[in-house]
């Protein structure tokens, strides 16, 4: 696990996009396939990516994005469903062709549907030969994608209920807490492991005691992004505020360094 520490979010989302580029495939035998975050975290990431391609560093118009989770029970086109907000803050930013994006399905009203919805997603995934980047956020509460404290640590793409914690932390994108779902469907921390590479950023002194636990603690269902421990490339990018508790900075800071000049 490479740990990148930035001075500024603005310098934390510049480090997190170059390690998504890095990790894309550029020898065009297929076509890329980027994992997608919502949240306000990943956002200068984000436009990041979109000063890359308009400096012609790279072409998303061939990749196609997949979406961590979405809300159950919003209706189709909800500002806050994770496809509308996808189509805003991603497809219009990089240059990702709205039709390139996935999203689980949501719109069921019953759990057979829902669960057959969330099979058939984790399908889509395998077929277009799974995900070559990952990029993720953390919840203050430790979650990844929507997986809650307590989730398999292998679990595949399923319907989940939101803590209270995380719906109280979303209210904020709705009219008040009564308006915020209190069910996902959400890749799993199995299917999320899957990705070749995964990219996390977190900013902000909120995050701090969460990226601690996740990258210094044990291994737990308590702390479900702790399954980044796990992955064998996973590149994590900080600001100084959200790496404040993190026990083993001098270390990350000199591993960041690299070799030393001969």
């Amino acid at each position: 696990m490479e740990v990148v520490v930035g001075t500024t979010p603005g310098d934390a989302a510049r480090r997190a996009a170059e390690a998504v580029l890095a990790g894309l495939p550029t020898d065009g035998d297929r076509d890329p396939v980027l994992g997608l975050a919502t949240g306000s975290s990943p956002l200068g990431l984000y436009r990041e990516l979109g000063r890359a391609v308009a400096e012609g560093r790279v072409d998303f118009s061939r990749t196609h994005g997949i979406a961590l989770d979405e809300y159950v029970g919003l209706p189709p086109g909800h500002p806050e469903g994770y496809r509308q907000v996808l189509l805003r803050e991603v497809c219009g930013v990089i240059g990702l062709a709205p039709e390139r994006l996935a999203v689980p399905d949501g719109s069921a009203t019953d759990l057979p549907s829902l669960v057959a919805a969330a099979r058939a997603y984790e399908e889509r995934i395998r077929q277009l030969g799974g995900v070559d980047v990952q990029i993720l956020g953390i919840g203050a509460n430790g979650h990844l994608g929507f997986n809650e404290p307590g989730s398999a640590l292998t679990s595949r793409t399923r319907v989940k209920r939101l803590s209270e914690r995380t719906r109280r932390d979303n209210a904020r994108f709705f009219t008040g807490l009564d308006d915020v779902p209190t069910h996902c469907v959400t890749q799993g921390l199995g299917t999320i492991l899957a990705a070749r590479r995964l990219v996390l950023v977190a900013t902000g002194d909120a995050k701090a005691e969460a990226v601690a636990a996740a990258l210094e603690g044990p291994l737990s269902a308590s702390v479900p992004a702790s399954v980044l421990q796990w992955h064998p490339d996973t590149v994590v990018c900080l600001d100084e505020a959200a790496a404040s508790a993190l026990r083993n900075r001098q270390y990350y800071d000199d591993a960041a360094a690299g070799l030393p000049e001969r």
